[in-house]
């Protein structure tokens, strides 16, 4: 998940690893991947996802951002219509159209982790300000930035959108996002992973010191595996395309997987392979390729 800004693209030739078996499931994220800049989807990637199901080949969106905020693709679902939001938080049936999501699988975090790691973050990193992200609502804190596209349901220091009695109890917390003014963002990361250790699992999409807290061992990786798994798919016929750290884990876990060609330096070292910039369509190149390798 990106806040609205400009991302900066960068050009390169695709490096096409030799898949171990035929694919049959294309995970692929969004914002900096799949999307353009403008968060538009291209033509020429339309016709590529349409060309891969057709092909029998699955396609999962697999995001951080929450389900609410996937309307820039639901006119390209197809099949089976579910996308892995919230860093894998989240299990989302697309087919009712933008506001009409149903939630298929929940990964929360639990509430005690949440309040443990924004006391050990406030202790590690201070001036660190929070939101939290739920099934259907977004709470902040004051002094949280506007970053996202949508106004909070309520304003309140994170301790008490996080007690038992706060607005939106009932729901569960998918993340939470932690953000610093200050810190370099790779720095930040390091910084919360120490000082949380196995309380939560985090990570980062964005190019500004934004962290997304998520459930202890809830990642796109673990989410998607677990849908592999009810298909029986194997990693190996998985092929993946991700450009930021939130997609580390899954690139790794994948069989085939694919760093754009502006992705983060973490994104390169953990991809087999690279295809040019989500500005260039770089995530459609491959599938035309892998299309054509099966006729």
């Amino acid at each position: 998940m990106r806040e609205n800004g400009p991302v900066t693209s960068a050009t390169r030739q695709p490096e096409t690893p030799a898949a171990a078996l035929p694919p049959r499931l294309i995970a692929t994220d969004l914002d900096g991947t799949l999307l353009r800049d403008d968060k538009s989807v291209s033509e020429r990637t339309v016709a590529a996802l349409a060309a891969a199901e057709e092909a029998g080949i699955e396609v999962f969106f697999v995001t951080g951002r929450p389900a609410r905020w996937m309307d820039v693709v639901s006119d390209h679902v197809h099949g089976h219509g579910l996308a892995i939001c919230g860093n894998g938080a989240a299990v989302v049936d697309l087919h009712g159209g933008p506001g009409a999501h149903r939630f298929v699988k929940v990964r929360e975090l639990a509430r005690e982790n949440a309040l443990d790691a924004v006391r050990l973050l406030r202790e590690a990193a201070p001036g660190t300000v929070f939101a939290v992200e739920q099934t259907y609502g977004f709470y902040q804190e004051p002094a949280y930035p506007k970053l996202h596209m949508e106004l909070p349901d309520t304003l309140a220091p994170a301790e008490r959108l996080l007690a038992p009695d706060a607005p939106g109890a009932g729901e569960p917390v998918l993340k939470i996002l932690a953000f610093h003014h200050e810190l370099d963002p790779d720095a930040f990361l390091t910084v919360a992973r120490r000082a949380v250790g196995d309380r939560a699992t985090i990570t980062r999409s964005s190019p500004s010191a934004l962290l997304e807290i998520s459930g202890p061992g809830v990642s796109k990786a673990s989410t998607l595996e677990l849908c592999c798994a009810e298909r029986g798919i194997s990693p190996e016929e998985v092929v993946a395309f991700g450009d930021m750290p939130n997609d580390v884990e899954m690139l790794t876990w994948a069989g085939t997987s694919y760093a754009m060609g502006n992705a983060h330096p973490a994104v390169i070292a953990a991809a087999s392979g690279r295809t040019v910039a989500n500005n260039e369509d770089g995530v459609a190149v491959v599938i035309e390729k892998i299309l054509a390798e099966r006729l």
